[in-house]
């Protein structure tokens, strides 16, 4: 691998810096791995260029990622369907009437918890915690950047701390290919205490929401919330069940989904057609309750879904876009080469840290966790074996590193679903949440490389 897989990547923080605009970076990002992946000579140019729209078109021959972007689509009508009926309205009203919202604290505290109690999937957990809350938040003129933050910064930490999820099986389905004196699973769950970045992270979430402390471009934008207008409701409140007998059936249903398709295991379970699925049902439960108000058409309710979906189509193409860069940098090899630089020549102490830090910009550069795992683990495993490394603490620090460079990535897609649960602007999210992830990154930083000096 050569240092110019490093070009791609570079193209889009630029980017994004001079421009603030995220899908003219990634496609320039993508366009400049496809340069580099073409023959050069004559007409490279031209070719590069079709070789990025027909990299586009392979994306959505991947049935995972097609039911991704079917999956941000349909949520859009959902959250439509749940908004125009008044049910979301309702729903805020009732939380505030029972006395379980009845400040910014409690309000911060809701996010965090809905967001970490459905730890089976980050992003049904980021979507979840960001339709219960955005009522609230408007309501107490809480910034949405602010709930993006907390619901981001939440839901991925639990899922890589809990493991009981396809995050989980993942893992374990990497480390069942080496042999160790401890079994995969055991490997595993060590982890839990020695990954220091997701504790962090939740540690800061639970700090904002109790003393209600804001800091840097987040606290800028909880000021400009707090000088606006009195909050008015969008639709006149109706009745909550418009919006929790959906969200109720789109929770159970992933439970459902991952049960079934992991043939009884919940860890087995397929997190794409699970989300998809129960998606697709609480759609079709939302619309039917809507109809049979009598108080909506068919007509409507199809112009209502489809304005609902039309709201998310950046986003969307965001996301398609990213999981395009991440493929076209897997061939171009970006992944192994930072690694390979990370793995030359350490210290033993120093070997988490930079597995740490490779996991973080290989999640960074390419937004995606998952395949920072696939590319880090085979890299990591080696090195605990030749040098008798502890085996949780070095796969903590590519699990931390993973999740840590996701907070911080333009195009992850776990970063566009928090933005668009809370209905913040995806670089506006990302310039909020950035300082909290970095120093919780400084942080697990310095910790593993005292652990390291300590016990290795």
């Amino acid at each position: 691998m050569e240092w110019y897989s490093l070009l791609p990547p570079i193209v889009a923080v630029i980017i994004v810096l001079w421009k603030k605009e995220v899908i003219l970076a990634l496609l320039l990002a993508i366009f400049t791995s496809e340069l580099l992946l073409a023959d050069s000579g004559a007409g490279v140019v031209f070719h590069g260029a079709i070789a990025t729209l027909e990299r586009i078109i392979a994306i959505l021959g991947s049935p995972g990622n097609t039911r991704i972007l079917m999956f941000s689509l349909i949520i859009g009508a959902v959250l439509a369907f749940m908004r125009h009926s008044g049910g979301v309205t309702a729903m805020v009203e009732y939380v505030i009437s029972k006395g379980l919202g009845k400040n910014k604290r409690q309000v911060a505290f809701m996010a965090n918890f809905t967001g970490m109690a459905i730890f089976i999937e980050s992003n049904l957990s980021v979507l979840t915690a960001g339709i219960v809350s955005r009522g609230l938040f408007d309501r107490y003129k809480m910034s949405r950047a602010k709930l993006a933050y907390i619901i981001d910064s939440s839901a991925a930490p639990i899922c890589i701390l809990v493991l009981l999820n396809g995050w989980g099986a993942f893992v374990l389905g990497l480390l069942s290919n080496y042999e160790f004196e401890q079994s995969a699973a055991e490997i595993m769950w060590g982890t839990i205490l020695l990954n220091f970045y997701p504790i962090i992270a939740l540690m800061m979430v639970w700090y904002t929401a109790f003393t209600g402390n804001l800091h840097g471009p987040l606290a800028r934008a909880e000021s400009r919330v707090a000088h606006e207008l009195e909050h008015k409701h969008e639709f006149e409140p109706t009745k909550a069940r418009f919006m929790f007998v959906p969200l109720l059936t789109m929770v159970l249903g992933m439970i459902g989904f991952m049960l079934w398709t992991g043939n009884g295991n919940l860890a087995d379970g397929s997190g794409s057609k699970s989300v998809l699925y129960a998606t697709v049902c609480a759609c079709i439960v939302a619309y039917t309750m809507m109809l049979s108000t009598k108080k909506f058409t068919h007509g409507q309710l199809v112009k209502i879904g489809f304005g609902g979906m039309g709201e998310l189509l950046p986003l969307v193409t965001i996301v398609l876009l990213s999981l395009t860069l991440g493929a076209s940098l897997k061939i171009l090899g970006t992944g192994v080469y930072v690694a390979q630089i990370v793995g030359d020549s350490l210290p033993v102490f120093m070997i988490a840290p930079m597995l740490f830090l490779a996991g973080a910009f290989i999640a960074f550069s390419t937004g995606t966790s998952w395949g920072t795992f696939a590319i880090l683990i085979p890299i990591g495993v080696p090195l605990i074996q030749a040098l008798g490394l502890p085996p949780s603490f070095i796969i903590a620090a590519i699990l931390g590193g993973g999740v840590f460079g996701d907070h911080c990535s333009p195009i992850s897609d776990t970063t566009a679903v928090s933005a668009i649960a809370s209905g913040c602007e995806l670089l506006e999210h990302v310039k909020t949440q950035l300082p909290y992830a970095l120093f919780g990154g400084a942080l697990t930083l310095i910790l593993y490389t005292l652990y390291g000096i300590a016990f290795l």
